[in-house]
């Protein structure tokens, strides 16, 4: 994977862990105050993903979807898990937890937005370009859907330098042609 897309999941990963953010006190409407995380496993792979431990973070991860508590929590696991297994170039398993949160919730941006860079990877720009629209429409000024749609401009519509500096190299690679 090349560095514009390790940095977007990354980004993916970290827009993602605000689920569970450290040391948080919630009141629900139970009047119930919870202190710290509720899914210790889910933070804790959120952290290692963030930290680049993809295959550990992974594997909390699943255990923290496992006993996940509610819609947000386990919406949570399956964006985290896409963008790990993302990163662990396991691009088929990525989908496939892409394709449950869109399931579950057709309005989840980050979900279209992790797809869409599974299809930037595989070359799909055409999907990748509807993904990013869909993550677009939702949630016009993430900043991960702009890098996603920054990588899809380069991939799709290559700029050519407009000046060139040094022309030696593009000279000695004509010549070498022409005598061949």
């Amino acid at each position: 994977m090349n560095a514009r897309p390790a940095v977007l999941v990354m980004l993916l990963i970290a827009s993602a862990v605000s689920a569970q953010d450290a040391e948080r006190i919630k009141t629900t409407t139970n009047a119930v105050t919870t202190l710290g995380q509720r899914n210790q496993p889910l933070y804790d792979g959120a952290q290692a993903l963030l930290a680049g431990d993809a295959e550990e973070g992974v594997k909390l991860t699943l255990q923290g979807l496992k006993i996940a508590q509610g819609k947000r929590e386990e919406e949570s696991a399956l964006s985290n898990l896409c963008a790990g297994y993302i990163r662990l170039r396991q691009l088929d398993t990525a989908m496939s937890y892409c394709e449950k949160l869109l399931a579950q919730n057709d309005k989840h941006w980050r979900g279209y937005n992790n797809r869409a860079v599974i299809y930037l990877e595989l070359k799909e720009y055409e999907k990748a370009d509807q993904d990013l629209k869909r993550a677009e429409a939702i949630n016009p000024g993430a900043h991960t859907v702009k890098v996603a749609r920054a990588i899809y401009m380069d991939a799709v519509y290559p700029v050519a330098p407009a000046v060139e500096i040094d022309d030696r190299q593009r000279r000695s690679n004509d010549q070498s042609e022409q005598n061949h």
